[in-house]
Formats: C-alpha cells, structure tokens, sequence
C-alpha cells in the first residue's frame, strides 16, 4: 500500500470517523408497545482489533466513553449532514427520540423514528429490517490513547478515553477494501488516521532522544565524578 503525506500531523484533538460492520453490532429495527418504529444496535465495541485502513490496528478499550461529551448527538443517515437528522440525543433526557447508553458491549443506541412524518426515517426503517443497510459508524475526539509496536507495520492503538462524539449514522458501506473501516470521505478520513500513527511515531521518538539525552548527562556525571575522585579533572 502506498503511504503519503508523511509530513502531516494532525491537529491536536482532531475528529475522526469509524465505521463497523458484524463484529456484534446486531443493529435491528422492532417496533415498541405502543406501535413505535425502533432501531438499536451498537456504534461501537469495546475491545475488538480493528484494521484502520492497513495503517494500524484499533481497540476501543472499556470505560472509553465513560467521561465523553454526547450532550447533543444526532442519528443521521451516511454522514450526512446537509439532511433532517432520523433521531436526536439532547442531554440523553426523556424527551430525546434517541437514548445512548453504554453496556457491556459498548456504546449501545436506542432511537424512536418517525416513519410516518420523516421520509428518510421510514427509509431507513425499512433498510434496516430488509436487512439492506446494516453498519453503524460515529464521529469522534480522542483524549486519551496509548500505542504499542510503533517500529512494527502494524501497530495498534489502543483508545482509553474519547472526549467528545459527534454523531452516530446508520450506513450503507461500512467497509473500506478488506477492512473493517468505511470513512465518510473516503481515503481524506483515511488520512486523518494515517497522520494519528506518524504523530505518535514522532512523539515516540522524541521520547526516545529524550530519555537517551538523560542518560549520556548521568553518564557524564559520573564520568566528571570519577575523575574528581581519582584526582583528575
């Protein structure tokens, strides 16, 4: 695979996009008690490895969004934007058309449609229990990772905190050639992913250099003391 833009790093906190499809997500449509059009599933999975584009793996660790920011996040279909959010997440209070929650599985959806008012709603409804479209992706901030096997060509990063999602969005392709990741943009959301391991790569070994700058100085030390000792310099 040919790899670019090797001198790009990404802002710090920058918004990234996952996609997942099987892997547990069991996305369903039903209807509710009072004849409700329900869809619920799972945005994401705790603790499975993730091919991210054949850049890394990636492993959503538990309790990664214990402390995230999902004040106001919007079902939306594809990613899109431009359209009529299908349901709505505003404080996760009562009156949202849908409720997150987190479980043992991960970040779990819950969300009321409106098939009768809402044309994409009742498309979308349909697409589900048709069994048509059946991957869930969301938008997001990471906080907090930690990396292992950097020198490797794959290695995996692990995420321990998120900071902030988006949205979530029911979507037609979830996946990118022969992984398990569809970006919204394409191979431009595989950049952003791509810049995430040089960033932590060059991170890494500025530590490196650092930690080998502290031991020439000791060494120094040591040598100046020994000297002084001996009666030398």
């Amino acid at each position: 695979m040919e790899k670019k833009n090797k001198d790009k790093t990404p802002a710090v906190g920058e918004t990234e996009v996952r996609c997942y499809t099987g892997q547990g997500l069991d996305f369903r449509s039903t209807e509710g008690e009072k004849g409700e059009h329900i869809i619920e599933g799972h945005a994401a999975v705790y603790g499975q490895k993730t091919n991210i584009g054949n850049w890394f793996y990636e492993v959503i660790e538990r309790g990664a969004f214990d402390n995230a920011d999902m004040t106001d996040v919007p079902l939306l279909v594809n990613h899109d934007m431009k359209t009529i959010p299908v349901a709505r997440s505003r404080r996760n209070n009562g009156n949202s058309t849908m409720q997150l929650s987190l479980d043992g599985k991960g970040l779990a959806i819950r969300a009321i449609l409106d098939t009768e008012n809402n044309e994409e709603a009742k498309r979308l409804y349909s697409a589900i229990a048709r069994n048509d479209m059946s991957g869930m992706s969301f938008a997001f901030r990471v906080d907090n990772e930690e990396w292992e096997d950097l020198e490797s060509d794959m290695p995996t990063r692990r995420i321990k905190a998120f900071s902030k999602v988006f949205e979530v969005s029911a979507v037609t392709w979830p996946a990118y050639s022969d992984t398990d990741i569809h970006a919204r943009t394409g191979a431009g959301e595989l950049e952003s992913a791509q810049r995430a391991l040089e960033n932590a790569r060059a991170q890494a070994s500025l530590e490196k250099e650092a930690r080998a700058s502290v031991e020439t100085e000791k060494e120094l030390e040591l040598y100046h003391e020994k000297n002084r000792i001996l009666g030398g310099i």
